[in-house]
């Protein structure tokens, strides 16, 4: 009887708009499209895992960037308040104000902080040879690509026009360069002390900065302890 009342007397449901994302029906490249305006979402999972289980100070200045550049879009998205395309009609969005682009302004600082962490952070290994060096310039391509495909998802989903995307995507150039100087002229000096602090050494947040290739440096530490603890295993066994 009870859930014959409730069925009688249905629920206002709404969907989390923001991983709600719609395309006309029937539209593979919208369909593709779709999939691409997620990739914002993906990347932010992305920051938080890597906070969570690497605590690295520079990743976790970079996941500030990130953040403040979304507060920035909200406030110019309530300052402006440009309408969103009259033709989208969308049900789902986050905000009905569509100047700039969140998406747009998302992309482009990760993609532009990304550019300048590649070709002026890693500087030290500039001297690696030509094959090392290859994967910069594939992932720089890969990344612009897929900065431009999610800038123009917006305009062709009609959740924003050019000129929302194309000022998104100027904010998030701008704030990225900005951001990346700091990072690395104000903050870096400072993320040693940082890492000394006492809550940085209880919840184990540590500073690469002085390591030029950490993928390498991570993989060397770690073979040649599980090398020396097999040894020592081996000659407990004996």
């Amino acid at each position: 009887m009870a859930s014959e009342e409730q069925c009688s007397a249905p629920l206002r449901w709404r969907s989390i708009s923001l991983t709600h994302v719609e395309y006309p029906a029937g539209d593979l490249t919208g369909q593709v499209l779709a999939c691409m305006s997620l990739l914002p979402i993906a990347i932010l999972v992305g920051f938080v895992t890597l906070v969570v289980f690497k605590r690295e100070l520079h990743t976790i200045s970079f996941f500030g960037g990130l953040i403040m550049n979304e507060g920035l879009n909200w406030l110019l998205k309530h300052i402006l308040q440009e309408p969103r395309p009259c033709g989208g009609g969308h049900t789902s969005v986050t905000t009905e104000y569509g100047m700039p682009s969140s998406h747009s302004q998302f992309i482009w600082f990760f993609v532009v902080y990304f550019f300048l962490f590649l070709y002026l952070r890693m500087h030290q290994t500039n001297n690696a040879k030509c094959v090392e060096l290859l994967w910069r310039h594939i992932l720089s391509i890969i990344l612009l690509a897929v900065a431009l495909f999610v800038s123009y998802s917006r305009v062709y989903l009609l959740y924003h026009t050019w000129s929302q995307v194309i000022y998104g995507g100027v904010a998030g150039m701008v704030m990225g360069v900005v951001w990346f100087f700091i990072t690395q002229e104000v903050l870096t000096p400072l993320f040693p002390k940082i890492a000394a602090w006492p809550i940085s050494e209880f919840f184990l947040v540590r500073d690469t900065s002085l390591i030029p290739n950490i993928l390498w440096f991570e993989y060397t530490v770690t073979r040649s302890e599980a090398r020396n603890r097999q040894r020592k295993l081996g000659t407990k066994l004996q």
